[in-house]
């Protein structure tokens, strides 16, 4: 049995839409999309320590796995796109669209049952980045393991949030937490 991890960069009001880039997702009039971008530098290198350093598979919705598809593949000398690269990608998806990564395979159907499945298989940790609707309906399904939240100095106002109205129940155990010298602050916590 396997793990999934949930890895999160969210502002102090919680919102995770559209950390990267402006245009990443203007989806409801969002407009403060990049907001982690002034942050990268003193975040990533705790993440890749942190969040990246084992192997791991990865489990995305179509849209985050669009984006990432359209940078990784192409970057160079870097560590955490060797990673990516080469990890396996599982894609939540009903678009017949191929899947423009390597190690990308599609899941589709009774979503609860296929993602449980991919959790009793022998592997390593399946890894989520981004994916707001999935993971809107991981948490729900209470399938997520392990919380890795990267907490910007930033408040966004408006945005998809990582725990939306109704989320369901749960209680989570803080394991590991420590500031990076930007104002970020990493928080891990695991489902109790």
């Amino acid at each position: 049995m396997r793990d999934i991890a949930a890895l999160t960069f969210v502002t102090l009001d919680g919102v995770m839409q559209a950390p990267s880039m402006p245009d990443e997702d203007r989806s409801g009039g969002f407009d403060q999309g990049g907001w982690a971008a002034p942050y990268w530098e003193g975040v990533m290198e705790q993440v890749q320590v942190e969040a990246m350093a084992e192997p791991y598979d990865m489990l995305f919705g179509r849209k985050t796995f669009d984006l990432f598809a359209g940078h990784w593949p192409d970057v160079e000398d870097n560590p955490v796109a060797g990673m990516m690269n080469a990890a396996r990608k599982y894609v939540v998806t009903s678009s017949k669209q191929p899947l423009a990564w390597s190690n990308a395979r599609p899941v589709s159907g009774d979503l609860a049952k296929s993602i449980s499945e991919l959790k009793s298989r022998a592997g390593p940790l399946l890894q989520i980045h981004g994916s707001w609707q999935l993971l809107q309906f991981l948490v729900g399904q209470k399938l997520i393991d392990e919380f890795r939240l990267w907490t910007f100095p930033v408040i966004a106002g408006s945005g998809k949030r990582l725990f939306a109205d109704g989320t369901v129940h749960q209680d989570l155990k803080l394991t590991k937490t420590a500031p990076c010298s930007n104002g970020a602050i990493m928080s891990i916590y695991r489902r109790g």
